[in-house]
């Protein structure tokens, strides 16, 4: 693939999958980097693992005092809602605060699960099959819809269409790299404003690249 000549092919943890071991935290860690930036969600991340010992501790909590604790990643108080009750709906349904049950379903069958929580998109479901469970999807985020979109590879005017029109397109085993480096693509180089269509690996294959 042009791109990974380009950016390299990106190499996943030992074990394949994310830094956190639990699929919860990788729940809650996509839900606090919806809408701020890597450093900031990191950073919510971080002070609500240190402020709570458990995720029943989270459940527990004051939501003000958990919005208090998450400020770092913006829009604390809807995050803080959002968390609470995606907590308690796993709570109810599975009669504790885990994910791990996902592990035994297919693909399908896990995005259904993670579908059906309130707040819980598409992109938020295929991050945590993604990197949480190593499933060979890739999330469709603002960089991935611009690119793909750009690249003439679909038509959609919404991520979710993106999502469906592209995957059937990405070789297997190549979810991983196909959705690090279109992000790597949009943030660098394919921007949403000024794109940089000039040092673009990928512009003689571009209808938009080719254009400008």
């Amino acid at each position: 693939m042009r791109l990974e000549q380009c950016f390299g092919i990106p190499q996943r943890a030992p074990n394949g999958l994310s830094p956190h071991p639990d699929l919860l935290d990788e729940l809650v860690g996509t839900i606090l980097s919806q809408n701020t930036t890597d450093a900031n969600s990191s950073r919510a991340f971080r002070a609500l693992k240190a402020a709570f010992p458990s995720w029943e501790a989270v459940l527990a909590a004051d939501p003000a005092d958990l919005a208090q604790v998450i400020r770092s990643g913006g829009l604390a108080h809807l995050k803080a809602a959002r968390i609470q009750e995606i907590l308690a709906a796993i709570q109810e349904r599975q009669g504790s605060l885990s994910l791990d049950f996902l592990r035994d379903l297919d693909d399908a069958g896990a995005l259904d699960f993670l579908l059906s929580l309130k707040g819980v998109g598409l992109k938020t479901a295929t991050c945590v099959l993604l990197f949480g469970l190593g499933r060979d999807l890739c999330p469709v985020d603002t960089h991935v819809h611009r690119v793909a979109n750009r690249l003439g590879l679909v038509r959609a005017k919404h991520p979710d269409d993106t999502f469906a029109q592209l995957s059937p397109q990405i070789p297997r085993g190549k979810a991983y790299s196909l959705h690090v480096n279109f992000v790597r693509l949009g943030k660098r180089i394919c921007k949403a404003r000024m794109p940089e269509c000039g040092r673009c690996p990928l512009r003689p294959t571009c209808p938009s690249g080719r254009q400008r």
